[in-house]
């Protein structure tokens, strides 16, 4: 988890971070480039095209207005996607070009996901794109989305695409879901404009047949130390179904901010909620906006896992009711950001009453399988009592319905059925590790020094941690989630997520800044077969990534291990008649 932080540079403190890591992009900015990206106008970074297809852009009064050579051929390849696909054959000669004429066609039960994909491509493109569940609609220039099984598994897909229509199929909704990501970015950039740009919209034919590595592949947003509303919370959400990851963990409480209503414990959020690092107002969600996220993100096929930490980081529990600490004085709200001070006390039973109660209100609230108890940093509970507290509160999990998930220090406790530890160590050899595995645990990898997503860049950026070291994109890809942990088995390995601390993140800018493009790496390790990662080839798929952000409006950090795409001189302005 969180450790002890180093502090940000005085002399640069954290502040908006923009696309290229010196000052906020401004609306015009963002807007004059979408433009130039949306049509095409791009090079790389040594001035060659990145595209078999030019195009220019004639600035208009209040908007720009697009023009791009004519053709029906695809600019981006079948295989050019993130996360790189299982098996990919494509097709020369058989591309597939949107017109005003095509047609979205599903059964009843993938309804949802071809409205989705209609909602995605319809800004951009300027067409109508009908969706029907009319089982006579035509063959021809249509895009067919079907629940019929290829036998890929639950989340796994095909794609074909062929001159006269696109087929994609899948066994689940979640499997439909990710190939409507791949078909996403499958077409260009200019896909991900909120205006419409012309085209020519065209999908590469062949046949894309995909299915993940690993069953859990997720992300975490601690909102305790630093507290995000609803909307940013649905924009994470949003990135995570791009790139196929399937798990929103979201740190809800620690010494800085209780973030979610608990009825049975009003001030838990009256009191708790209402501070966070730096003394800002913080704030909570209350049971509707939860029940939003949770929605939203279920619809995206991305589970929402909750976290209450304990039996430490309870501070702003203790703040509310002080009959919790174990010396019974109510402490003082902390806004600070060191670790492992607060907890609550093993010994007595409304520790116990109260861990029953908040879990019970979580539990009932959260749909998907699991409970993050936390279980790191409780520096001042004795290994005895520590063990006590843990081997009571996993069968609380489990009368709740849920699985157990929790940081890796709950290894020693007692074995619970199905539990899940969660491992952000960053040595190789953890025997306690290995030892509860032994016992029936399967493995979260979440490696402070590959997957914390806090940590900085290089030494010199300017916000993040660096306990943990500097943490490139190379080095987030260039390591194996079976591979990590000495004496533990492949199969023991349930998957991957990826943990933003947000001590030095305060604002959506921020967010994707650190999140962006190191969270499409670590998406590819926990989707695509082992034998695909190619770091060089892996690098030149996300720099294709970088028109599509700016196109979008999103922020990220130019790393330059990667050789994105710059926008070209736009085109002279042409002269009113």
């Amino acid at each position: 988890m969180s450790t002890t932080p180093s502090p940000a540079p005085s002399a640069d403190p954290p502040g908006p971070v923009p696309l290229d890591g010196t000052r906020e992009p401004t609306v015009a900015d963002l807007a004059g480039s979408a433009a130039a990206l949306a049509a095409g106008q791009l090079a790389t970074a040594d001035g060659t095209p990145a595209g078999p297809e030019r195009a220019a852009t004639v600035p208009g009064p209040g908007r720009a207005v697009v023009t791009t050579v004519p053709g029906r051929r695809a600019t981006v390849a079948l295989g050019d996607v993130l996360p790189v696909p299982a098996s990919v054959r494509p097709e020369p000669g058989a591309d597939f070009a949107l017109t005003v004429d095509t047609v979205i066609h599903a059964g009843p039960a993938a309804r949802a996901e071809a409205d989705r994909l209609a909602a995605l491509l319809r800004p951009a493109t300027g067409l109508p794109l009908p969706v029907t569940v009319d089982p006579a609609a035509p063959a021809a220039d249509t895009i067919t989305l079907a629940l019929v099984d290829p036998g890929l598994g639950p989340e796994g897909y095909r794609l074909d695409v062929t001159p006269t229509g696109v087929r994609l199929t899948a066994a689940t909704p979640a499997g439909l879901g990710h190939g409507v990501q791949t078909l996403r970015q499958l077409l260009p950039a200019g896909v991900e404009s909120p205006a419409p740009v012309d085209g020519p919209w065209v999908l590469p034919g062949g046949t894309i047949a995909d299915r993940p590595r690993f069953g859990y592949r997720g992300a975490m947003l601690d909102v305790a130390r630093h507290f995000f509303g609803v909307d940013e919370v649905l924009r994470v959400v949003d990135h995570l179904a791009r790139y196929k990851l399937n798990h929103l963990h979201l740190h809800l409480t620690d010494d800085q901010g209780w973030r979610i209503a608990v009825e049975s414990w009003p001030r838990l959020t009256e009191v708790g909620g209402a501070t966070q690092v730096g003394g800002g107002p913080g704030g909570w969600y209350t049971r509707d906006d939860y029940r939003r996220i949770v929605r939203y993100a279920a619809e995206r096929h991305v589970t929402v896992v909750p976290e209450i930490d304990l039996p430490g980081h309870t501070n702003a529990a203790l703040t509310a009711y002080g009959q919790l600490a174990p010396d019974g004085v109510t402490p003082s709200p902390y806004t600070g950001t060191e670790v492992g001070f607060s907890y609550l006390d093993p010994d007595r039973e409304l520790t116990y009453s109260f861990v029953a109660d908040v879990l019970g209100e979580i539990a009932a609230l959260t749909p998907g399988p699991y409970l993050h108890i936390g279980g790191d940093e409780a520096f001042k509970v004795p290994a005895d009592a520590y063990a006590r507290f843990v081997d009571r509160v996993q069968p609380i999990v489990a009368g709740t319905g849920k699985t157990v998930l929790g940081w890796h220090q709950i290894a020693p406790a007692a074995h619970s059925p199905g539990r899940v530890l969660q491992y952000w160590g960053t040595t190789a050899a953890d025997p306690a590790v290995a030892d509860a595995v032994r016992r029936g645990a399967r493995l979260l990898m979440s490696p402070a020094d590959r997957t914390y997503l806090d940590m900085r860049y290089t030494p010199e950026s300017r916000i993040g941690h660096d306990w943990a070291g500097a943490i490139d994109v190379r080095r987030a890809y260039d390591w194996d989630p079976a591979g990590y942990l000495d004496d533990v088995p492949a199969e023991a390995v349930l998957g991957l997520a990826a943990p933003l601390w947000t001590e030095y993140v305060t604002s959506r800018a921020e967010i994707e800044y650190m999140l962006l493009p190191r969270l499409p790496a670590l998406a590819e390790l926990g989707w695509s077969p082992r034998d695909t990662h190619d770091w060089e080839a892996f690098r030149r798929r996300l720099a294709a990534q970088g028109p599509r952000w700016e196109t979008a409006g999103t922020g990220y950090h130019r790393s330059p291990e990667v050789p994105w795409p710059v926008a070209a001189v736009p085109a002279p302005r042409v002269p009113e008649s």
